[in-house]
């Protein structure tokens, strides 16, 4: 028996597990799952749990289902950044990601643009240049102009 109380993973049912797997009998030992599996997602429901709970004031309870949904939100964001900034380095015909690519992926978002108002270090600035200086300078003159 464990000597620390609550449900740890130690003790003697983990040591029955542990020891039905060695001797080859796959189906008596307990089949973990992760959090992120049993969502489907790739992001870390634990850790995530984990952080939501160290950074909560006066010790307020954190439901199961708020890091799932935590996690789920960063996991969506994160692959649609990444889709834009491969989209922008496969237009630019490079194969690795760049914080530049991660800049104009952004910033040529509306949504993105307004949920991420940082500096990206290494981004550079939008591509733009002003219509007054790209008049048409040999475009001929009015009758009155000299």
């Amino acid at each position: 028996m464990s000597s620390k109380g609550g449900k740890s993973r130690g003790g003697a049912s983990a040591a029955n597990a542990a020891a039905a797997e060695v001797a080859g009998n796959a189906s008596a030992a307990r089949h973990l799952q992760t959090r992120s599996a049993k969502a489907g997602l790739q992001f870390p429901v634990g850790r995530i749990h984990r952080y939501l709970k160290q950074r909560t004031q006066h010790n307020v309870r954190i439901g199961a289902k708020a890091a799932v949904y935590t996690s789920a939100v960063l996991e969506y964001l994160t692959a649609e950044v990444l889709e834009l900034a491969g989209n922008a380095s496969k237009d630019l015909r490079v194969k690795r990601i760049t914080p530049r690519h991660l800049q104009l992926a952004i910033r040529g978002d509306e949504e993105l643009d307004m949920l991420v108002r940082a500096t990206i270090a290494g981004g550079g600035v939008l591509p733009f240049i002003h219509k007054a200086l790209t008049a048409n300078k040999g475009a001929p003159k009015k009758a009155g102009e000299q």
